[in-house]
């Protein structure tokens, strides 16, 4: 199977994500700007958790543009890393619904470390896919924001309990490491 498909299968879902998290926003009861304040966990929930999709998508988007061919493994694992992305709304509308309440944050946390697991796994196995191919597998080998994010999100759980804000410190520190792509791939891609 050629991986634009893979990619389109998992745009999709990732589009799909996105929709049901907006869909979880109900009207507010008010008519006024208070009401909105209202709803101001909810929309910060929200807004990490599109950011977090937009870097997995815009990630995943530059990795799938490595691979030749998809084999079983591939699909499997992608479907792992698209299985964690999907519990995404539902600890986004926990957290909020919580406001941002220990357990609420921490599984929010958990979720973003196993999707993290789960994106490292998908690379090393494209990296060992293309193992012949050597500036891609130079370049992927010195990834150490996919080193360093599991990290954070661990101690982010485990900061839930003592302070919900600092988990989301940890997360913003992660979004803001994987805001901008990562431009060895898209080197790679012009060595090529």
């Amino acid at each position: 199977m050629k991986a634009n498909r893979m990619e389109a299968f998992s745009d999709g879902v990732l589009a799909i994500i996105i929709t049901i998290m907006v869909l979880e926003f109900k009207v507010p009861k008010g008519y006024d700007w208070y009401a909105l304040i209202e709803l101001g966990p909810k929309i910060v929930s929200y807004i990490f958790s599109f950011v977090y999709i937009g870097i997995y998508w815009n990630n995943h988007h530059h990795l799938l543009h490595m691979v030749r061919t998809v084999h079983g493994r591939l699909m499997w694992l992608n479907l792992l890393l698209l299985f964690w992305l999907s519990l995404v709304p539902f600890t986004t509308a926990w957290m909020g619904e919580s406001h941002f309440a220990p357990t609420p944050t921490a599984l929010y946390g958990i979720i973003l470390l196993l999707s993290a697991f789960s994106y490292r796994m998908l690379q090393r196995a494209i990296i060992k896919q293309h193992s012949g191919d050597s500036s891609f597998v130079v370049a992927m080998g010195r990834d150490w924001k996919v080193k360093l994010s599991p990290f954070l999100y661990l101690i982010a759980v485990l900061t839930a309990y003592v302070s919900p804000w600092i988990s989301c410190f940890f997360f913003v520190l992660v979004a803001v490491i994987w805001f901008v792509p990562d431009k060895r791939i898209e080197q790679a891609l012009k060595d090529r």
